[in-house]
């Protein structure tokens, strides 16, 4: 230029500069990616479709409405003429029942354990950790091999059978007195209920009053007295029991009348609570350890004893940690569950795999049976982060 001074020439962009872009390559392998695994996903359909057009099947689940053709002897009663769905229901309540029974036994031996493996006593602590060592580091399945083969089986038969009072053990099953209700069992259960009510509502209410005006209001006590008291005066005072007891009768080769726990059940729902407890356990231990030993100091200088301790301060302190793990527990007793085919029990997976072999349905079949784990592993899930979220520290 004439005034001598220096000119930037405008710096031109490559055509194909976009490919440089470290973003536009994240985005291009991503679609790739995303193209090729619907490619596979179509392939493997079409080829699922066309082995089954040319045996003759579809995916529809009409199916289950076709006769079962089988019964199915724990659970919900069941017929040979009902359908296949009515077997899938049968099989997904005894799931739930061995699931729920599991839960809440294995989260009481486990909090028991846990406690234990931090005892003074040695030897509770060493027997305690035996068990723990025992059934963590020992497979499942042979387990519940064990407690049924070896154990429940090995029973006596039901002639000899153990009998102490109205329960009688055998390798039958356990037979024990079954409730029966009475007419007036609506009006004592409307007692009750009206008793529960009032008496969480009077515990709340003095509880409160404690903590904001330091008085000794006994809210324990109160409720106490309000949730028992009524009902068993209404019980005394009512023309007739609300509740009988059926018991068990030895009839020549079987047992008449009252409630029985089969084999089956008690072998697979025994094999998940042990075995589910000893981690339970450990989790239990690894909690309590995590609060701080001032706290607990601390607790006990105001004049609170071992168990006001270990009730009042430490388990609620240590619950924030037990919680995260313990969920992993409770999801993974729900899907051992479906080891229950090795000892017989009819459980979802046993229903469902005797329903794939007379329909010949696999892919409908296997597809419900992954979408009712899948739902039920959801709902604990989503009630376990209920609880860890409540058990939060708030953040500022």
């Amino acid at each position: 230029m004439q005034d001598g001074s220096l000119t930037s020439t405008p710096s031109r962009r490559p055509f194909f500069g976009f490919l440089r872009d470290i973003r536009f390559l994240h985005f291009l392998a991503q679609a790739v990616f995303l193209i090729f695994i619907l490619g596979v996903g179509a392939w493997l359909i079409g080829n699922l479709l066309d082995a089954m057009d040319s045996r003759g099947l579809n995916l529809s689940f009409d199916f289950f409405g076709r006769t079962a053709g089988f019964t199915i002897g724990e659970g919900l009663p069941m017929e040979r003429t009902d359908s296949f769905w009515r077997a899938y229901i049968v099989g997904l309540v005894n799931s739930l029942r061995v699931v729920t029974v599991g839960l809440i036994f294995a989260t009481i031996l486990g909090i028991l354990a846990g406690i234990a493996l931090l005892s003074q006593n040695w030897l509770l602590r060493s027997i305690v950790s035996g068990y723990v060592e025992i059934m963590r580091n020992t497979p499942l399945l042979v387990q519940l091999f064990f407690i049924y083969f070896a154990v429940i089986l090995t029973l006596p038969s039901l002639q000899e059978r153990i009998t102490f009072g109205a329960f009688s053990l055998s390798q039958r099953g356990f037979f024990f007195p079954k409730p029966e209700t009475e007419d007036t069992f609506l009006i004592w259960l409307a007692v009750f209920l009206i008793s529960l009510v009032i008496s969480v509502s009077l515990y709340m209410i003095l509880l409160r009053k404690r903590i904001n005006e330091g008085v000794e209001t006994r809210p324990s006590l109160w409720a106490a007295l309000i949730l028992i008291l009524p009902p068993v005066v209404v019980w005394f005072f009512l023309p007739e029991t609300p509740l009988s007891l059926e018991i068990p009768v030895f009839n020549g080769i079987r047992m008449d009348g009252g409630a029985r726990l089969t084999p089956e059940f008690a072998g697979i729902m025994l094999g998940l609570v042990l075995y589910t407890a000893a981690f339970i356990a450990d989790i239990v231990r690894s909690g309590i350890l995590a609060v701080p030993k001032g706290q607990q100091e601390a607790a006990t200088a105001v004049g609170l004893t071992r168990s006001q301790v270990l009730r009042l301060v430490v388990l609620p302190q240590a619950l924030r940690v037990i919680i995260p793990p313990l969920t992993n527990q409770y999801l993974n007793l729900a899907k051992n569950s479906s080891l229950a085919v090795g000892v017989g029990f009819p459980d979802l997976y046993n229903i469902s795999s005797t329903i794939f072999n007379q329909s010949g349905q696999a892919v409908q079949v296997i597809s419900l049976m992954m979408a009712t784990y899948l739902l039920m592993s959801l709902i604990i899930s989503a009630v376990m982060n209920f609880f860890n979220d409540r058990l939060k520290i708030p953040e500022r």
